[in-house]
């Protein structure tokens, strides 16, 4: 295969990004509507309707008693994982914890008093986390690791895990991670009807506050039809990764970045920025070269035919503006300055400063999280993280002397917007001492 190659002034560079900007929004459209059904069917039906879902999708048969998975059976199946991935799974944990320690230490409460009126905030733990952990084309220990963590970092009490039917024999570390993490609530459940269980609650699974972890495009879809009725992190979409080089740059290291992300599935995008179209050349020459070895090489040459391209910039601002137009999930600055690089980053999920911080670094565990905001969402939305677990509530204190102050103040405004009722229980307050 050959890496598509455009100039970023270029009409077909134009097309490419338009192409790639709309990735993945008609099919979740069309997700939605058979997602929209499984919910009513869980809603409707509880186990019942699991069990046969579980049979139509995931091709099981099982009982309603089976939805739930023994702790007894995980910990028998993270025991068959090999010593050196629970040793890493460990080491994982540890970089992880740090890091999102440091990130909850960032968030204060506070008080302060304005006229006599003390108010503040206070960052409270939802009750309940519902995790997905996907297990179709691939299972994911890491993504226990970086959706637990967090979630026990925030406090919050019950968090329940849903993993697809046969996930956790196909891969042993995702079993181990669930015993690293002390994880007891496991549901066998996958695809729309996992997120639609969770969401609703039924015989057997324990609804939640809360859904978050990345999935297919059913996931996704049911996610976003529940969203409202419990919160969710954030729509995720295809995976993705920009990689932006100057004339410093390792092209064989640029071509294994994109690579690393293009075997996730056919629906991921690599991208990368370099100044010169010899680079291109280069990055493309090494790309169909170390392609030949790979294990899921037809996967990556379909994601790299669909969305992968070599863009060439004429100059360091083209590349900025077209870098935050992009708002990539994962930002990879292969450049001589990355700091300075990074001061003009403002859409982006994770960013990865100089050429030896590999994207797959932050996939496995050094600390940041992994689940991150797609498809240009990275210009609203943040990684997955403590926050993401947290609510903050507001306060506030007033005693006789302090609501007298501020009477005529409320009394106006609030019959200026036509509400006599609300002015009224303000100046009820002026009539009485304290």
């Amino acid at each position: 295969m050959t890496l598509a190659m455009y100039r970023v002034d270029s009409s077909d560079s134009e097309s490419f990004l338009l192409r790639l900007a709309a990735r993945g929004v008609e099919r979740l459209g069309e997700a939605e509507k058979v997602a929209r059904g499984v919910i009513c069917q869980v809603e409707a039906e509880g186990d019942s309707a699991l069990v046969r879902l579980g049979k139509q999708y995931d091709g099981v048969d099982m009982r309603a008693e089976e939805i739930r998975v023994p702790i007894d059976r995980v910990r028998q199946i993270a025991a068959t994982a090999p010593a050196e991935v629970r040793g890493a799974l460990k080491q994982a944990a540890s970089r992880i914890q740090r890091f999102h320690e440091a990130q909850r230490q960032a968030l204060r409460d506070f008080e302060i008093e304005v006229e006599g009126v003390r108010m503040g905030q206070r960052a409270m733990p939802i009750d309940r986390a519902g995790v997905y952990v996907p297990g179709g084309k691939a299972a994911y220990p890491s993504t226990v690791l970086m959706n637990v963590i967090p979630a026990r970092i925030a406090g919050v009490a019950g968090i329940a895990v849903a993993t697809p039917p046969g996930s956790l024999e196909r891969n042993p570390a995702v079993a181990a991670a669930l015993e690293l993490m002390d994880i007891n609530e496991v549901y066998c459940l996958g695809g729309a009807q996992a997120v639609a269980a969770l969401a609703l609650g039924t015989e057997t699974v324990r609804a939640v506050d809360k859904i978050v972890g990345p999935g297919n495009l059913f996931v996704s879809a049911a996610k976003r039809l529940v969203a409202g009725r419990v919160g969710i992190d954030a729509i995720a979409g295809p995976t993705e990764v920009l990689v932006v080089a100057d004339g410093t740059a390792r092209p064989a290291w640029i071509a294994a970045d994109l690579l690393a992300q293009a075997e996730h599935d056919e629906e991921a995008s690599s991208v990368a920025l370099v100044p010169t179209a010899e680079m291109a050349a280069e990055v493309g020459r090494e790309v169909k070269q170390q392609i030949e070895v790979l294990p899921r090489k037809e996967i990556i040459r379909a994601s790299l035919v669909r969305y992968g391209a070599v863009l060439v910039y004429s100059s360091r601002e083209e590349a900025t503006v077209t870098l935050n137009r992009i708002a990539p999930e994962h930002l990879a600055l292969h450049v001589r300055e990355p700091r300075t690089w990074h001061a003009s980053v403002r859409h982006a999920g994770s960013v990865f400063l100089g050429e030896h911080a590999a994207e797959v670094l932050g996939d496995y565990g050094c600390g940041p999280n992994h689940v991150l905001p797609t498809m240009r969402s990275s210009r609203f939305e943040s990684a997955l993280g403590v926050t993401s677990f947290l609510r903050l509530e507001q306060w506030l204190e007033a005693d006789s002397d302090a609501a007298r102050r501020a009477a005529d103040m409320v009394e106006t405004l609030a019959r200026a917007e036509g509400f006599e009722a609300h002015a009224r229980a303000m100046s009820a307050r002026r009539e009485v001492g304290s």
